[in-house]
């Protein structure tokens, strides 16, 4: 498929950095993701997030290293873009219900991680999450990289007569191929694994999900991007499986080509964002004998049109 993408390097390589009086960006990628440079998280006033938001809607993805962050600062910046959304996997921490904890321990071996198939966060819920925060405490020494891709470039370069044809689409997103392999976790006794991801699960709303829009408009810049993944997108409104199933690989494997991609090294104490009606993302489980432990949060999105 790689060989297959047609774009204009002028045109459609956007990720340009910003500047202004509370910070600079570096981009990560031509495609998407900066870092922010010279803003500490401890001292955001309402202007300096105003200009926050408008670079993670310009980037897609931002991110911060060496951000001293207590529990109560990301919940505070986590509300500032909405109220917090509704996470299928856990209950949260104690006394902090809101903030999800992200862990594979050292000695956990699995097929499965959690965020480890192309996707966006949580798209069978009725109002999907719009930004999530993704808060690094404890990381491998190498390992564990986080990788985005551009799905309003990746619309972007799909022909006239592609555009035409998916604009009516609704995609239903389910969470019934994510509840398979957990239950095949559980009847395998990898518990271990599993820890404390998963024990918030309504199996049956995931597995009912709801239908979306394929194409969709981001109500703050008004950009349009393809939202469709591998993990949850189980087929289109009034298409069978057979006829959907090669244009959800379609569309999927447009997305996630390398031109429209960023990557991005942790380190311990980096605080990332991004929106999750412009991207998708896969983390990678390849760091079996060392501890990663993540804080997330997340925020209530709109009902897509």
């Amino acid at each position: 498929m790689n060989n297959m993408l047609l774009y204009d390097e002028q045109k459609n390589f956007q990720n340009t950095p910003m500047e202004n009086s509370f910070f600079h960006t570096v981009p990560l990628a031509s495609a998407m993701g900066a870092e922010i440079v010279g803003l500490n998280i401890a001292d955001i006033s309402d202007a300096s997030f105003d200009a926050l938001a408008a670079a993670l809607y310009h980037h897609k993805m931002i991110y911060l290293r060496d951000q001293e962050l207590t529990y109560e600062m990301q919940e505070n910046l986590t509300l500032r873009f909405g109220e917090f959304g509704t996470d299928a996997y856990t209950k949260g921490l104690e006394g902090h219900p809101n903030i999800q904890p992200v862990i594979k321990e050292a000695d956990a071996k699995s097929k499965m991680v959690f965020g480890g198939g192309w996707h966006t966060d949580s798209p069978f819920l009725a109002q999907p999450p719009s930004v999530s925060l993704l808060y690094s405490v404890q990381i491998p020494p190498y390992g564990g990289d986080t990788i985005w891709y551009n799905s309003a470039m990746a619309y972007d370069n799909l022909s006239d007569v592609m555009k035409k044809m998916i604009a009516p689409l609704k995609v239903h997103m389910s969470g019934e191929k994510v509840v398979a392999s957990l239950n095949g976790l559980r009847q395998r006794s990898e518990d271990k694994q599993i820890g404390n991801m998963w024990d918030n699960i309504d199996e049956q709303a995931m597995i009912d999900g709801n239908f979306h829009p394929l194409v969709r408009t981001h109500p703050e810049t008004g950009e349009k991007a393809l939202f469709i993944d591998k993990v949850y997108a189980k087929g289109f409104e009034g298409m069978s499986a057979y006829e959907s199933a090669p244009l959800i690989d379609f569309l999927v494997s447009h997305i996630t080509q390398e031109v429209f991609s960023c990557r991005l090294r942790w380190s311990e104490k980096t605080l990332c964002l991004w929106d999750n009606r412009l991207v998708l993302h896969r983390a990678f489980n390849d760091y079996d004998g060392f501890r990663r432990e993540m804080l997330r949060t997340t925020v209530k999105g709109e009902t897509p049109a």
